[in-house]
């Protein structure tokens, strides 16, 4: 369907939800060989109608642990490799406990599933901008964010009510206008690693909410705390302990 022949790729076997399956994903790249000119994090677990706290095979909550923690430690791999030239997380009492059961929320507060999935992206946001300070001018990799638009239709609703799996899509296309195609979101991701325009480090890249033919994207301010390097601080150095990523 993309038109790449299957000699083209290499499939590996990554589950972001486990830390091991991180390093096992990452010991078997290494070993390959092969380059690596860009990582796309894209992957999520979002499950709302969870009464109790999944945990991933480390005892984290499991939005947090696939989101946040796997992409973490994936990106602490990629930039070890050679490479060619609105949430609020509260206090990080969660995170400072530990993380593991009972504690399911990074401030350390009851159980939310819709607010474990919102602080798993506040994180990936956060990730992002400090990758991008610490590693980009000794590096010169480029660490961005990306909206491409309301990607509605996807496998990441399968745990939400059938209902709202109709009505939702429906909703985005005709009354929001902010829906995309995946085919649309999977080219706009394409984008954002592979075009020059894009080449800028440290930015969150946008095509806005509201969808139409041709519309360009921008460069779309973050919040303060999405930006700020202190609030940043805390949760990159809990979530390397956390995942043992100088281990990788």
């Amino acid at each position: 369907m993309l038109g790449i022949a299957p000699v083209q790729v290499t499939l590996l076997k990554l589950d972001l939800g486990s830390l091991a399956a991180v390093r096992s994903f990452a010991a078997a790249f290494s070993a390959a060989g092969l380059p690596l000119d860009g990582l796309v994090c894209n992957a999520a677990v979002y499950l709302p109608r969870l009464q109790q706290a999944q945990r991933s095979p480390e005892g984290f909550e499991i939005s947090v642990a696939t989101n946040h923690f796997g992409h973490f430690l994936s990106e602490e791999f990629g930039g070890k490799v050679p490479i060619p030239a609105p949430a609020n997380l509260g206090d990080l009492s969660g995170l400072k406990a530990g993380f593991l059961a009972p504690v399911a929320m990074i401030d350390g507060r009851p159980f939310k599933p819709g607010k474990a999935y919102k602080d798993s992206k506040l994180c990936n946001m956060m990730m992002s901008r400090e990758f991008h300070r610490r590693y980009h001018d000794s590096t010169g990799i480029v660490f961005n964010t990306l909206y491409p638009g309301c990607v509605a239709n996807t496998a990441l609703f399968r745990d939400t009510p059938a209902l709202f799996r109709t009505i939702f899509p429906w909703f985005q296309k005709n009354i929001t206008e902010g829906y995309v195609s995946q085919a649309l979101a999977g080219e706009r991701v394409a984008q954002v690693v592979l075009d020059p325009e894009f080449s800028q480090s440290g930015l969150h890249w946008s095509w806005g909410n509201l969808q139409r033919a041709g519309r360009a994207p921008f460069a779309q301010p973050l919040s303060d705390q999405a930006i700020s390097r202190e609030r940043a601080a805390m949760p990159w150095t809990l979530s390397e302990q956390l995942t043992q990523s100088a281990s990788i």
